[in-house]
Parts: structure tokens; C-alpha cells; sequence
């Protein structure tokens, strides 16, 4: 299943006012799989969801885990690092997220 570009615009539109779990956990499918003619990116892929992950996504753990194992330890490493710097930036979203589902 292929996503355009344009799905993955509105993805993450979508999560700027409003970042849930299932949001997340859909960017990484869209980054795990054919992106229009890009193909896979595994490092945005395991970004989304690792985030996914911290909001509580059983299969973004699953995901995650299993695209590891296509990633060099570099990649892994850059991805790790991008997760936290969207935490960062979006720390107060994300709480806000997990009061509304508390």
C-alpha cells in the first residue's frame, strides 16, 4: 500500500494540534511503506513509532521492533534522536494527550 504525499501532509497537520497514538502510529506506516516513488524510510518510520510507543500503542511497539532489524545502528541512532527532539518540542501536546485519555 502506497501513501502520496499529500496523506502524509495532512498526517502531520493533523498532529499539530492533537497528537494521539493512532496519529503517530500512522505516520510510521506511511513511512514504513511505499511513499509515492521514495520508497521506505525506516528512520522517520521508527521516529513515529517510537513516539507512538511512548503514547501507549502496542502495534507501533511491535512495528518498531520489527524495523530495527532493517536498520543500521547509525540509522537507529538518528532516529532515536529525532523522537527526542520532537518530544522536546512538543512536550507540553503530548501531555496534554495523556491527561484527556487518563
Amino acid at each position: 500500500m502506497a501513501f502520496t504525499e499529500v496523506e502524509v501532509k495532512e498526517a502531520e497537520a493533523a498532529i499539530v494540534t492533537e497528537a494521539t497514538a493512532e496519529d503517530l502510529f500512522r505516520l510510521g506506516l506511511m513511512y514504513s511503506t511505499e511513499l509515492e516513488d521514495r520508497g521506505v524510510d525506516f528512520v522517520e518510520a521508527h521516529k513515529w513509532f517510537n513516539l507512538a510507543t511512548l503514547m501507549g500503542s502496542a502495534p507501533a511497539k511491535a512495528y518498531r521492533d520489527e524495523i530495527k532489524n532493517e536498520m543500521s545502528s547509525e540509522d537507529l541512532s538518528t532516529a532515536q534522536k529525532a523522537a527526542r527532539g520532537w518530544l522536546t518540542e512538543n512536550r507540553d501536546l503530548i501531555q496534554a494527550e495523556k491527561k484527556q485519555a487518563a
